[in-house]
């Protein structure tokens, strides 16, 4: 006689049940985590850059880094004069639960009221792993195409917002906005959409309300 495990499912249980731990210790710590997700090269980097310098006076923020190597995403945080740190995932293509709490261990929350974790830039492993986050954010760039909801569905489940971002460049590529968001909203009705410009500040002042309103929230709940 023998077992059989079904070894995929028994790792998803066992990081959902480590994600949950970490967003019971967040909300102990009162730090509120965002697990940021993209394409390589959708504007991740340049996205928080903005974002940080539009809310550092308004909320102490820190950066965790991922990639497979290099420290170039850290470097140009470090700019900001946010807290940063890089995690190398030594060959994985995303972070789970217990990379998150280490990262975050690493990173330091006790001076911390929104951490943002760059995830690593592909648009199907980080959907399968929950990281602890409170909230996920997902950007698409005009570039890529509308017809990523198609493409890569589990990543706009999994996502609560989900920025459109390049539309500064949308003259120059045939993406159809109206199409995207039916195939979002298809996949995920609550999803909230902003189409923004990291580059030129286009619509961004939706996404720092966004920002604002979750944090508020996640604060006042269960008070």
């Amino acid at each position: 006689m023998y077992k059989v495990y079904e070894i995929k499912k028994r790792i998803f249980d066992d990081n959902d049940q480590e994600a949950d731990k970490v967003r019971k210790e967040l909300k102990e710590n009162g730090t509120f985590l965002i697990n940021l997700m993209s394409s390589p090269g959708g504007g991740k980097t340049t996205t928080l850059k903005r974002t940080i310098r539009a809310l550092q006076d308004e909320m102490r923020i820190g950066v965790m880094e991922a990639d497979i190597d290099s420290a170039v995403d850290a470097d140009a945080i470090s700019e900001t004069g946010a807290k940063v740190i890089q995690l190398h995932t030594g060959g994985m293509c995303h972070l789970d639960a217990d990379m998150t709490r280490q990262g975050l261990e690493e990173l330091g929350t006790d001076d911390v009221d929104l951490a943002i974790l760059e995830n690593v830039g592909n648009l199907v492993c980080p959907a399968e792993f929950d990281t602890g986050a409170v909230k996920n954010v997902m950007i698409l760039s005009v570039p890529e195409g509308d017809d990523k909801p198609l493409k890569y569905p589990l990543m706009f489940q999994v996502s609560h917002c989900l920025l459109i971002n390049k539309i500064d460049a949308a003259s120059c590529f045939d993406f159809d906005f109206d199409a995207c968001r039916e195939r979002v909203l298809r996949l995920n009705p609550d999803m909230k959409i902003i189409p923004v410009s990291a580059k030129t500040g286009e619509g961004m002042d939706e996404w720092y309300d966004w920002i604002r309103e979750q944090v508020k929230e996640w604060k006042e709940a269960d008070k």
